[in-house]
Formats: C-alpha cells, structure tokens, sequence
C-alpha cells in the first residue's frame, strides 16, 4: 500500500493497482484508516513508543518476555501476544546468541590440590553473601587479549565483584574477590566461594587471601560449565547482549562499557524471571525489607541457574 502512495503522483494510483493487483475497494479502505486511526490503532502507537523507549533503554537487548514484564511493572495493562505483535510489526526485537562455540579458558595445575565440592551444581542461597559463584573470560578488543574476572552472587544473581585485565593471573582473579569482599562487607564463615579448578583460583596465593578473609573455597570439576553453571550463564548473558554486538578498538573502551553494563545496567535495571522479574539490587532491597519486618523468618532464594 505504502508504494502506491509513493508512485501515485508519478504514474496515477489505477494503473498502479492494476499491475500490483490490488482492487481498488481495498486501497481506498486502507488510505482512509490511515487518515481516521481507530482506538485500537491510536492505543497501538502509543503503546508501541512505550516498547521504543524501554528497548532503547535495555541497549537494544529485550525481547518480548522482558518487554511484556517492565510493561506490567509500569502499570500498563497488555497481553504479551499483542506486544510480541508490535515488536514484530515494527521489526523491534531482543538480544539472541549468534556464535554457537565457545573455548574453554581454564588451564589446570596438576600439582595442586583443588578443594572440594561444596556446591554439588546446586546454585541456590538463604540469603546474600552465602554462595559466590566466579570465573574469568576473555573479551575481544582490537588492542590486544582483555580478560574479565567476576564473582557472582548466587542468591540474587547480581555481580558483587570484577575486574580486568591484559593477563588472566592470580592478580585478576584476587582483584575480582577483593573487589567482592569490599562491596559486601562480609564476615568471617559466612561465604562458599565456588570456582572451576583453573590454575588461579587453585594457586597458593589465592587459597590464602580466602583463609584470611574467612571464606570457603569449593570447585567443580575442568571444562565443565554444569559445574560452573551460574557464572556461565551470566557470561553467556552479557556476550549476547553486549560483547558479541560491540567492536573495541582499545581496552579502555572495553572496560568502560563493561562497567556501563554490570554496575549501570545488570546489576541496577535487568529484570530477571527467577526474581519475580526484579532487578538483583531491586530483589536483594526487596529481601532486606522482609528482613526488616520479620527478622526471624528471612526468605528464601530463587533457583537463580535459570536466570536469563
């Protein structure tokens, strides 16, 4: 219909209608809904600048179960079949995994001694601070190889430690739990620190920067991510929505959009399904109210290794 209205004043709109095949009933029907929208269309544009808007936010990465979910958290009342119409009508569309391979980074040591599995691929937690989840991966960046190292709570999914480097060393990986002891706050007995057995998280110096802050140390097995699989998931996560749809050229601009990303958005603004489609901040503030409330019954936590 659009390319009548484009060829009309050049050729006449009935010899148009004749080549395209279209009678004329119809286009004069469709032109005159253009001119006098209905309510449902009216409803439909202001709806769909609503969707524009929040997936301008989210960076261009939610699809129709999250669009649907920050809809209802804004109070608008909406089926998901008819936004999931709109995004599609209007080519508006989430973040999905185009690289189907990935390589496994961890080298092991073979003469340490890894400790043991605490975890047993059971990623859940009471509460904050009781199960940290960590693992490093690289970043592609024109400069040169870039590694990011980060510590994951598994109760509300939120990132509480990262850091990057050029080297993917002991240094990485302590700065990253550094970076988690000090953003927690936490006490002595009170963390299950799980990793991979890679050479860093079994080297001598990292196992005794977790005896000197009183954690537990807990390992899966080498190139299994099951055994590692809430960390995976949010690294899958964040290279679908971020890495795999960026092109750095130095990794200062790396790093700046990682820290856009983790503490600007994932940690403060991604809705999660497990999390009653709150963000980790908004679930962990959440949690801390009840606590508040009901100090002798403090909730329990989601499945988080669903979360996507």
């Amino acid at each position: 219909m659009k390319t009548v209205g484009h060829l009309r004043d050049r050729f006449g709109v009935d010899p148009i209608l004749r080549v395209l095949g279209i009678a004329p009933s119809t286009y004069y029907g469709w032109l005159d809904r253009q001119r006098r929208p209905s309510e449902r269309q009216q409803a439909d544009a202001v709806l769909l600048a609503e969707i524009a808007t929040i997936h301008d936010r989210s960076g261009g990465t939610y699809g129709s179960p999250r669009m649907h979910a920050t809809l209802q958290r804004r109070g608008v009342r909406v089926s998901r079949k008819r936004v999931e119409r709109l995004m599609r009508e209007a080519g508006v569309q989430g973040a999905f995994l185009r690289k189907k391979w990935r390589t496994s980074s961890t080298r092991q040591n073979p003469a340490a001694t890894p400790a043991p599995d605490l975890v047993n691929r059971n990623f859940t937690a009471p509460a904050p601070n009781r199960l940290w989840v960590a693992d490093a991966t690289r970043i592609p960046c024109a400069q040169g190889v870039f590694w990011l190292a980060a510590v994951r709570d598994a109760f509300s999914n939120r990132i509480v430690g990262w850091r990057c480097s050029d080297r993917c060393d002991t240094d990485l990986i302590l700065g990253a739990l550094e970076y988690a002891v000090w953003s927690r706050g936490i006490r002595d007995g009170q963390v299950v620190h799980h990793s991979d057995r890679g050479s860093n998280y079994t080297s001598l110096r990292f196992g005794q920067r977790l005896d000197d802050h009183g954690i537990l140390a807990s390992m899966g097995s080498v190139g299994d991510s099951c055994d590692n699989a809430l960390m995976e998931n949010f690294f899958s996560t964040m290279k679908t929505e971020l890495v795999y749809r960026k092109s750095w050229r130095t990794r200062d601009e790396a790093e700046n959009d990682l820290f856009a990303y983790i503490d600007g958005w994932y940690n403060t603004e991604r809705i999660q399904h497990p999390l009653g489609w709150r963000s980790p901040d908004e679930y962990e503030a959440a949690w801390h109210a009840r606590c508040t409330d009901h100090p002798a019954a403090p909730a329990a936590g989601p499945d988080p290794a669903a979360a996507r």
